[in-house]
């Protein structure tokens, strides 16, 4: 009886922890889409690019901690918004680099950090063994839950409509 109690406590405790998490990076991606136009992702990787203007695509996911191909599709969302853009590197013709666009930087500049930064900086504070441990974790959920056969998205990235956001942005 006390094992099936605590299994069903830990239960909890584990769906709590991601709701927390799910309705944080929900509601700063919501933020986003009312006040600047744009989703949580996608302000998301113009906070990374600000950081370090002339990064390749690569670099950005790498910054991100995300997969090269979603971070590729935000990054042409935001091209055709005008707020990236893309020049052939001086010294290697072969590398794209990414630069805000100067309306992106007023963007950048009237938004406060976005949820999943604020979970990046906490992830980064986890000791290195239990951040390990997570990883491992969350790994076999998802390996359990059968949704490891692809790369993941961006948060929230498919939800914002490339149109609205141009109208909405386009005031910054």
């Amino acid at each position: 009886m006390g094992t099936h109690v605590s299994r069903g406590a830990d239960v909890q405790a584990v769906l709590d922890g991601v709701r927390r998490i799910v309705q944080a990076l929900r509601a700063s991606s919501r933020w986003a889409e009312r006040h600047v136009g744009l989703s949580g992702a996608q302000l998301f990787v113009l906070q990374k690019l600000a950081e370090t203007p002339g990064i390749s695509v690569n670099e950005l996911a790498e910054r991100t901690h995300t997969h090269q191909s979603s971070v590729s599709v935000v990054v042409s969302r935001l091209a055709a918004l005008d707020l990236v853009t893309r020049t052939r590197s001086a010294s290697d013709g072969r590398r794209v680099e990414l630069s805000l666009a100067p309306r992106a930087r007023r963007v950048v500049g009237r938004a406060p950090d976005v949820a999943q930064e604020r979970l990046i900086r906490g992830i980064e504070r986890l000791q290195p063994a239990r951040r390990h441990e997570l990883a491992v974790v969350l790994g076999d959920l998802a390996t359990a839950m059968q949704a490891d056969a692809k790369p993941p998205r961006m948060f929230f990235e498919e939800r914002t409509a490339a149109r609205p956001a141009r109208r909405r942005a386009a005031r910054g």
